[in-house]
């Protein structure tokens, strides 16, 4: 049976589509018509992208041998590393060979006498604004910070009060008790937040040197060490003559060398991207699949690479600060004054890293005191900046669970004793410089697999060149 155009079928719908609005479709419909249309579609996106700042602009060094070897000057260590500490409910106590951190303690590996002097350490609680010790006191205690923060303060030239600086987890100061019986404090401590610290009263030890005959010879050789003529950075003295008049005998010198300089090997990273076959051959229309997939796979080994160059143990920027470059804030949120002190610990400071909300709590602080410092432009981008300091964001720099974190400063290139990243370009198979993509074979299951390398590594030339704030308050909104 026929029907008139318009005419409805027994379900009530008329033949030729859907009502619009109460009346017949005229045209065919959209969602039809894309069954027979190719849509426009866009390339796989990844939401783990990040700016990496520090890939682009770190100076890259080739290193063909696979090792970069740090060469330099011989330098004396003076022991200022950090004291860890095992923490039992609201008991803490020392690690017996985390003394050897202490630099009297350094070369001090009895192991009894080093427990026994642990043992003796008494833990003591300080709230904020507590005087731990006096300037002009005696100096007869030595004491760890287990946790806390305290403040160095002393006199400046007409009788004002000066902070010194700040110690924090891990430091230690009144070592010069460990070696004399007269010695005065000559700066006061004071908490400048809860702080637990372990004390070694002067009595205790001398309780202890009556028993050990192991730890009182090893003090009284330390006594008796000629002082080596070193430079302010720790390194051996170059004899010089200078300002004289007629014709003295002039020192003889030479420069020393570090006997054991470090050695830096390329990491690597690395992962096997398979892609089916069927997948390869049927599906690279209008985009190639296998190109697809090495796209976002190299993009997720450059976001490992640059978390690598911030945290790995062994290179990573965090880790391999020198103790005297890192510096803790004076309030807790990163102020101005903090930056500043941060970028006077070297010459020529390049860049500064910071997490995303780091500068964020940044730019409150300075906003809070009528400060809006100017940007500046990197590599074609405008970032913001401190006296003409780049600080460039890096989300590879942790936030720790009581919304702490840290800002980094360098400076960068070989020619400039800085910081510089290691790699071998001209490898085989390679995809990008530094960065290449071996085929493995295809499997029984007709899967294709590439291995993916990337070789790496970042080297600091001179400890200087590196220098951390730490445990800045990120969270502050007062």
């Amino acid at each position: 049976m026929s029907v008139d155009a318009g005419q409805e079928t027994a379900q009530g719908t008329p033949q030729n589509g859907p009502a619009h609005n109460g009346q017949a479709r005229t045209s065919l419909d959209t969602a039809a018509a894309r069954n027979l249309a190719t849509t426009t579609k866009s390339a796989p996106q990844m939401q783990g992208i990040s700016s990496r700042w520090l890939l682009r602009v770190l100076p890259w060094v080739q290193v063909q041998s696979g090792t970069y070897r740090v060469n330099r000057r011989l330098s004396y260590a003076v022991g200022d590393g950090r004291v860890t500490f095992v923490k039992t409910g609201s008991e803490v106590r020392v690690v017996p060979h985390e003394l050897g951190e202490i630099a009297v303690l350094r070369t001090f590996d009895h192991d009894g006498s080093l427990t026994a002097l642990a043992d003796r350490f008494v833990q003591r609680e300080y709230a904020p604004g507590d005087v731990i010790a006096q300037a002009g006191d005696p100096a007869d205690t030595v004491y760890l910070i287990a946790h806390g923060k305290i403040e160095k303060l002393g006199e400046g030239s007409y009788g004002e009060a000066t902070r010194l600086g700040v110690l924090a987890d891990g430091d230690h100061f009144g070592e010069q008790a460990l070696l004399s019986t007269d010695g005065t404090w000559e700066f006061t401590a004071k908490a400048a937040a809860a702080t637990t610290v372990l004390a070694l009263p002067r009595a205790e030890l001398e309780s202890l040197l009556a028993r050990s005959a192991e730890l009182r010879d090893h003090l009284e050789a330390v006594r008796s060490l000629p002082k080596q003529r070193t430079n302010k950075r720790g390194e051996a003295d170059v004899l010089l003559a200078s300002g004289h008049r007629g014709e003295p005998s002039l020192p003889g010198t030479y420069v020393d060398y570090d006997v054991q300089p470090r050695e830096y090997e390329l990491s690597v990273a690395q992962t096997v991207l398979r892609v089916h076959t069927r997948v390869a051959d049927l599906y690279n229309e209008p985009m190639n699949q296998t190109e697809q997939q090495l796209k976002l796979t190299v993009e997720a080994l450059r976001e490992r690479q640059e978390h690598e160059l911030i945290n790995n143990p062994e290179y990573g920027l965090l880790n391999n600060a020198e103790y005297e470059q890192r510096i803790q804030p004076h309030a807790g949120p990163p102020l101005p004054d903090d930056l500043d002190e941060l970028i006077s610990r070297r010459r020529g400071t390049r860049y500064i890293l910071a997490h995303p909300r780091a500068i964020a709590a940044f730019g409150r602080e300075c906003t809070r005191r009528g400060i809006y410092p100017d940007p500046v432009e990197v590599l074609g981008s405008t970032v913001p900046a401190w006296r003409g300091i780049p600080i460039l964001s890096c989300n590879k720099i942790p936030i720790s669970p009581a919304r702490t974190s840290s800002f980094i400063a360098m400076r960068t290139g070989e020619d400039n004793q800085g910081v510089i990243g290691l790699n071998q370009t001209g490898l085989p198979d390679e995809y990008e410089p530094g960065l290449n993509v071996r085929f493995m074979g295809i499997d029984e299951k007709a899967v294709i697999s590439y291995l993916v390398s990337t070789y790496f590594s970042a080297a600091v030339l001179v400890p200087d060149a590196l220098g951390v704030l730490e445990n800045v308050n990120v969270a502050n909104w007062e």
